[in-house]
């Protein structure tokens, strides 16, 4: 089996380094912004590979980076997808990330009857990527462990889900748009979390939101897509949102958060979530 995936991925690099070539950015492997070490999802990539140039962090990584915020007020701030597919493709990745996202939260707050209805539309979106085949597969064992209330198990196949349309894409020459599902869980993630530490403030629980790290690979991520995606009105704003977060997450050594700093990351996170999942 690990043969089987080695080979994939090996035809995974290989398609994603043409694809690049194709957009003439020749460059983009040696000045690709580094990706958090404790966001990776699957070392063997990383160590056997090389291909950590072409995927993002994980999903699942961003989450258990949270734990300690648990269980997260999902409920205080909702999105409401359109019942319509979104016709572009980079719409359609931060939205499957955003969906992977409220999966996890649906998982870590124990609300397993909303398993079903996301399993659903992650099968929609994964076919509408070109994933479909993977994802459905995905989609069945998270009703199944749903039933079970298998929660280590609904995780794994969760964060599955994103590397394997990630792996798909990469296919198709869409390795861009692996940032953008991996940006679309982080912003969920980060809104979620910056509400439950501004609600109840203190600095331990505080310090888990100032990953600068993180908000300055998405920021690079996001300058980074092929120009006909990053010049875009919605994503040139996304892009100053998330700048904004770096600099309100980074604080010196020798300094504790404050509650103006995670007032600024929260606000902005929610502004960061609107302008991400509004359509053009």
């Amino acid at each position: 089996m690990f043969q089987i995936r080695s080979f994939l991925l090996t035809i995974t690099f290989s398609s994603a380094f043409c694809g690049q070539l194709l957009y003439g950015q020749e460059d983009a492997l040696k000045n690709r912004a580094e990706i958090p070490k404790d966001l990776l999802g699957d070392p063997h990539v990383r160590e056997e590979l090389g291909i950590n140039d072409f995927t993002a962090p994980s999903i699942q990584r961003i989450f258990e980076d949270l734990e300690q915020l648990a269980p997260l007020p999902v409920d205080k701030i909702k999105h409401t997808l359109p019942e319509r597919m979104p016709l572009d493709r980079a719409n359609l990745a931060i939205e499957i990330g955003y969906l992977i996202a409220e999966g996890f939260l649906a998982v870590q707050n124990g609300n397993m009857d909303r398993i079903p209805p996301l399993a659903k539309e992650l099968n929609r979106y994964g076919r509408a990527l070109g994933a479909g085949e993977r994802v459905n597969r995905h989609a069945a064992s998270l009703l199944d462990n749903a039933k079970q209330n298998n929660i280590e198990q609904l995780k794994q196949e969760l964060s599955a889900t994103q590397q394997d349309v990630e792996i798909e894409l990469v296919l198709l020459r869409d390795a861009d748009l692996a940032h953008l599902i991996s940006f679309g869980g982080w912003i969920r993630a980060l809104e979620v979390a910056a509400l439950a530490v501004e609600s109840d403030f203190n600095e331990e629980t505080a310090g888990q939101l100032f990953r600068e790290d993180v908000a300055d690979y998405y920021e690079y991520s996001l300058g980074s897509l092929d120009p006909r995606v990053a010049e875009r009105e919605e994503f040139v704003s996304m892009r100053r949102l998330t700048a904004i977060l770096r600099q309100a997450m980074s604080i010196p050594v020798d300094q504790e958060p404050t509650e103006a700093a995670v007032r600024m990351i929260a606000e902005t996170s929610q502004q960061l979530a609107k302008a991400a999942l509004t359509r053009q």
